[in-house]
């Protein structure tokens, strides 16, 4: 028998190592020290159909991937704890972090007032005490460029709402293309018109989306969805994603690294849902059923074109991953090890 050297030790242990990174799946990858367990749509776990009328939601549960809390943008502003200032560029804004908590902010989230209402167009994280940062955005009112009624020009009072148009977050994620926006900032307020019975366009200005989504039909129109799914999280602590259909097509998906931040944004979610689904009322036909196997393929397919990573910020690094016919964008902590904080999937068709 040969002796144990110190040098076969090593090489034991080593392969060793090798062995337990490929029998958990993580590859070659999993070598790298401390990197984080790559969580996939196969982790998760469904549970739904949840329906009103034409809107289909599923709930996705899994575990959460991290501990680290934030307020979301509607909370930081409703407490004064950040600040969103106008620019005067349509396409980027400046965001203050006055607080000593991490502040989350989400594609797709409105800020109502400066000289023209804005969306976010990526995720970003506002880390404590943060000093002035430039944030991108993309107009959703086109014909203001001044200030409207009691609201300040200089500052945005709120975000009490996200887009409510998978059209017009690819126009903004995929496409980035400030015309489109505007396009398809036209195009949902005419559907949602002619659904709800009268113009939804506001006197103080008739472009603006945010004031459409206001608008006392399309609430009125909506509340029955509100109130028939708003409540479908009670008591499951482990749901950390939605994804919702309408008219029997799946429209997208957003996944958080945690309960607790999902469950800040669903009231946000489910109204931005709700909308879009008075928007594409289809009245007399019938739509077939949505079931488990449709969503997961959605998901998965999703997650497996070829990736594209940009570095937003120290804190935030965006992976996007686009076919024809979906969008995946991956928001993870560069702080936290590049872990996921939330995963939006859209179908484009």
């Amino acid at each position: 028998m040969k002796p144990v050297t110190s040098t076969s030790i090593v090489v034991v242990c080593l392969l060793t190592a090798v062995s337990m990174v490929f029998l958990a799946g993580g590859g070659t990858r999993g070598l790298r020290a401390q990197s984080p367990v790559q969580i996939t749509s196969g982790d998760y776990r469904l549970s739904g159909p949840y329906t009103h009328n034409n809107l289909t939601v599923f709930l996705v549960h899994g575990k959460d991937q991290t501990t680290r809390t934030f307020l979301t943008l509607q909370e930081a502003l409703a407490q004064k704890k950040v600040r969103v200032y106008e620019t005067k560029e349509v396409n980027e804004l400046a965001i203050r972090n006055f607080s000593d908590e991490n502040v989350y902010v989400q594609a797709g989230d409105i800020v109502r007032g400066g000289e023209q209402d804005r969306m976010i167009s990526m995720d970003f994280i506002v880390p404590p005490k943060s000093g002035r940062m430039p944030i991108e955005a993309f107009c959703v009112e086109s014909g203001r460029w001044n200030k409207r009624g009691n609201e300040e020009p200089a500052v945005f009072s709120s975000s009490e709402n996200g887009v409510a148009s998978k059209e017009i977050k690819l126009a903004a994620k995929s496409a980035k293309s400030q015309e489109e926006v505007w396009e398809t900032v036209k195009v949902a307020q005419d559907k949602l018109g002619r659904n709800v019975g009268g113009s939804v366009q506001d006197r103080a200005s008739a472009s603006s989306l945010e004031l459409s989504v206001e608008n006392p039909k399309v609430k009125q129109t909506s509340a029955g969805y509100l109130k028939a799914l708003s409540g479908i999280l009670r008591n499951k602590s482990d749901v950390i994603g939605y994804v919702f259909a309408i008219n029997g097509k799946v429209n997208s998906a957003d996944v958080y690294a945690s309960h607790a931040l999902f469950a800040k944004l669903w009231p946000k979610l489910i109204k931005a849902s709700s909308v879009e689904a008075v928007a594409e009322i289809q009245k007399g036909l019938d739509h077939p059923a949505v079931t488990d196997e449709t969503v997961k393929a959605f998901l998965a397919e999703s997650e497996r074109a070829t990736a594209s990573t940009k570095d937003v910020t120290a804190h935030v690094r965006l992976v996007t991953r686009e076919d024809d016919k979906n969008a995946f964008y991956e928001t993870q902590d560069r702080t936290q090890q590049d872990s996921f904080v939330h995963r939006n999937y859209i179908r484009k068709q």
